[in-house]
């Protein structure tokens, strides 16, 4: 975080005499201000579960099977038919 970032919001967290004296060194040997340190890890573990929750991976066994069934999709359901002829009798009359 540079010096030019306005800061207009508060955070406010209690942790005990152990975490924040772990935090505290972690911050010293970074060379950085507590709140600079706390602001930085918690932004970093907020991007980090954004995109964990965001992307899907799949294994190469996966990502084939999905491509297969995009390019060779199989033959609807007799219950997805009847539900299409009932969507079109009521839709599209």
């Amino acid at each position: 975080m540079t010096q030019e970032t306005t800061r207009t919001a508060r955070l406010e967290a209690r942790i005990a005499p152990e975490g924040l004296a772990i935090v505290k060194r972690a911050a010293e040997l970074e060379g950085r201000t507590l709140s600079d340190f706390i602001v930085s890890a918690a932004q970093e573990a907020a991007r980090r579960t954004i995109e964990e929750n965001q992307v899907i991976r799949l294994s190469v066994e996966d990502q084939t099977r999905f491509v297969d069934m995009l390019l060779n999709p199989p033959e609807p359901a007799a219950a997805l038919n009847r539900a299409k002829a009932a969507h079109d009798a009521l839709i599209l009359k």
